[in-house]
């Protein structure tokens, strides 16, 4: 009785994550882990500053941008705190309301970053190709707007999504994973997760169509006006731009591809779907500020400046 008692509460309160790695390879582990968080918040949080603190750098880009960094501190910040607690506690179990919040924020990171990405796309789609209507269609009203639809979008359809999870009654504790996300917590429940199911891949796939064709759409435009340029200077920091977005984008596409994938197949070996999981929490969230600092003239510019005038002052 008192067995069944004690598997009832732990199934109710606690789920298990599972890490594969031995005992003498902890500290490598978590030096990884803890070294990995410190350079994301480096990163964005540097990013984040450099253009707030820099009036000149309040242009509708570098504004869209600004949820870049943003949006990759609450994917990270969702995942290796947790991470971080388990494993100096030794400890696999986590609280299932934790557990929900992580998968929550890793999930409005996921949706977060292709609708920032998406927006962006716009905005250069605008600037080159119908540069004379670029301030009056990239207003701050329409900036205003339009973050205001990035996040909004994103919290009303993972907060959906949420909702009817926790509808479901669970009979398991333990997930493949070494975190929290939809998928493995609809692993835990013992009833019908087909409207789940469904929910997930159709808002998966309506986002990633629109995404994907929106992208396609504004960078054929683009190439063709960049190409039908006769200022090389103009084709050359256009392309410039439009590369290093593209990069991003298409970063970020395949590792979320990959990831949804290997929850649909169930011969994939667990270790891979783990892989898949953790590089797209890791990868984007640690390219993207530097990519965006080093590519971008004006933030580069900035970048630069604080560092020879605070960093490197001049003896």
């Amino acid at each position: 009785m008192d067995s069944a008692m004690d598997h009832l509460y732990n199934v109710s309160s606690y789920v298990e994550v599972q890490f594969d790695f031995m005992p003498e390879n902890v500290a490598v582990v978590f030096l990884f882990a803890a070294l990995s968080y410190m350079v994301i918040l480096f990163c964005n949080l540097t990013l984040i500053i450099t253009i707030v603190l820099n009036k000149s750098l309040h242009q509708p880009m570098h504004l869209l941008l600004l949820n870049l960094p943003i949006n990759d501190l609450i994917g990270s910040s969702a995942l290796f705190p947790q991470m971080l607690r388990e494993i100096l506690a030794n400890s696999r179990m986590i609280e299932f309301p934790a557990c929900v919040t992580q998968a929550f924020f890793i999930h409005i990171y996921a949706a977060g970053a292709t609708v920032i990405l998406t927006a962006m796309a716009y905005d250069r789609y605008i600037a080159i190709c119908h540069p004379l209507k670029y301030n009056t269609v990239m207003t701050p009203a329409y900036i205003m707007r339009t973050v205001t639809a990035v996040w909004l979008s994103s919290l009303i359809l993972i907060g959906v999504l949420f909702i009817l999870l926790l509808r479901l009654p669970r009979c398991r504790s333990r997930i493949t994973q070494v975190y929290c996300d939809n998928p493995s917590l609809l692993s835990l429940v013992c009833a019908s997760t087909a409207v789940n199911n469904i929910y997930g891949l159709l808002i998966s796939a309506v986002s990633q169509t629109i995404a994907i064709g929106m992208i396609l759409y504004t960078y054929l435009w683009i190439l063709v006006t960049c190409f039908r340029s006769k200022r090389s200077d103009t084709k050359a920091k256009a392309m410039q731009t439009c590369a290093t977005h593209l990069i991003v984008f298409l970063m970020l596409e395949c590792l979320g591809l990959f990831t949804i994938i290997s929850y649909r197949i169930r011969d994939i070996s667990p270790q891979l779907r783990k892989l898949f999981g953790l590089s797209t929490l890791i990868f984007p969230p640690t390219l993207n500020p530097i990519i965006y600092g080093l590519k971008t003239k004006e933030i580069r510019e900035k970048l630069l400046q604080f560092v020879r005038r605070k960093v490197l002052p001049c003896k």
